[in-house]
This record gives C-alpha cells, sequence and structure tokens, in this order.
C-alpha cells in the first residue's frame, strides 16, 4: 500500500514577523516615524515599566514610570536650553494618566519654582510657590491658583495670612506690615479689602514706624 506524505503546515513569514515586532520587557531604543525615541521596557506594545522618551521635535526627555502606554508614577522632564542646549529640569514629581498628579516641583523661567501638590496637570493641594520678585506663596491651590487657606509673603517680610479665591485675597485675612509696625484684620473681596481695623503691631521693632501711633478707642 503506497505511504502518502502529506506537506508539513508551515507558519506564515508574516507571523514570524509579527511576533519579533511585538514589544515586549526591556528592549533596547525604539525609533518613532516621527523621530521620537523610546529606550525601556514595554508591555503589550505599550510602554510599561521604567523608561526614557525623547521627542525629536522638542528635545524634551521623560525618564521615569510608565503604564500602557502614558507616565504613570514617579519621573522627570526636562527640556534643552535654546542657547546653551544643557538640559533644565522642568518637573520632578508624579505623574498620572500622562498629567501631574501627586506631589511634584516645577521649575519656571526666571527662578519661579513650585512645590506641592498636583491634580490633573494643574497645582491644586498644598503647596508653596516661590515668584521672581522675592515673594513667597503658601497655602492650599485650587485649579492652578491659590484658592481656601494660605500666606503671602512679599520681599519686605509684610505678609497676609487668610482667605484665597481664585488667586486673589478673598474673605477674612490679617494683613501684617512688619515695615510700619502695622496689622490690618478684615475682609477681602477680589484682592480689595472691604472693611476691617487698623492697629499697632510690632511698632517699636520696625525699620519706618509711622509718625504717630494709632489712637486706642
Amino acid at each position: 500500500m503506497p505511504i502518502v506524505k502529506y506537506p508539513r503546515a508551515t507558519e506564515p513569514l508574516w507571523h514570524e514577523w509579527d511576533g519579533k515586532a511585538q514589544k515586549c520587557g526591556l528592549r533596547h531604543t525604539v525609533y518613532a516615524v516621527n523621530g521620537d525615541q523610546y529606550t525601556g521596557e514595554w508591555l503589550d506594545n505599550l510602554k510599561h515599566g521604567k523608561g526614557t522618551q525623547v521627542w525629536k521635535r522638542t528635545g524634551a526627555i521623560y525618564s521615569g514610570d510608565w503604564k500602557f502606554g502614558k507616565r504613570d508614577g514617579y519621573g522627570s522632564y526636562s527640556i534643552p536650553d535654546p542657547v546653551t542646549k544643557e538640559y533644565k529640569k522642568v518637573y520632578t514629581g508624579w505623574w498620572k494618566n500622562d498629567q501631574k498628579c501627586g506631589y511634584g516641583a516645577t521649575f519656571y523661567p526666571g527662578g519661579e519654582r513650585y512645590e506641592g501638590e498636583w491634580s490633573g496637570g494643574l497645582r491644586s493641594g498644598w503647596g508653596r510657590m516661590y515668584y521672581r520678585d522675592g515673594s513667597i506663596y503658601e497655602g492650599q491651590w485650587l485649579v492652578d491658583r491659590p484658592g481656601g487657606q494660605g500666606m503671602l509673603r512679599l520681599p519686605n517680610e509684610n505678609r497676609y495670612e487668610g482667605g484665597w479665591k481664585d488667586g486673589k485675597k478673598h474673605g477674612p485675612g490679617k494683613f501684617f506690615y512688619l515695615d510700619k509696625g502695622q496689622l490690618f484684620e478684615g475682609i477681602w473681596a477680589a484682592d480689595i479689602p472691604k472693611c476691617g481695623i487698623l492697629i499697632d503691631f510690632g511698632r517699636d521693632e520696625a525699620p519706618a514706624p509711622t509718625q504717630y501711633p494709632i489712637p486706642k478707642v
């Protein structure tokens, strides 16, 4: 009886090529069509784990945690200086779903910086902002602006403590004029004091006190 030999079934070549193209685990640098490059860990063709991304158009670099193709976890984001080409750190901290979320520090042009909490890429929660003119705000933030309770200390050490709304003094608060030795306590609305009382406060230690003390009522 003749023996019939059937040809062995072979996998199509595209199956083999597709298997090699699947990215999972630690890989060498992978280049995108637009020139962006990523070096790090993958899971099911998505950036997942530790990795570094370089964007060709801007030269920006992110190094840190990824989850299913998005920045998620702890990482730092830097951009090159347009003049010196040296990298300057823009943000270091926590990310979620490709946005700043949790505690982190952002460095702005001109030397300003923010240290505190973020939500959805915006300053939200508790934080401290160092401004270019030397002022420092420390307190609550809401939708990228001071909102809630906070303190603003000016370069001359005068300070405001109280309520904020939309980045402006709002509600009950105290303004310490330490240079003059006075204290104003009252109610603010959109950065404008509406009513309150002004008294002497630390007048003897003030560097530039008023000529006459405030009469006591």
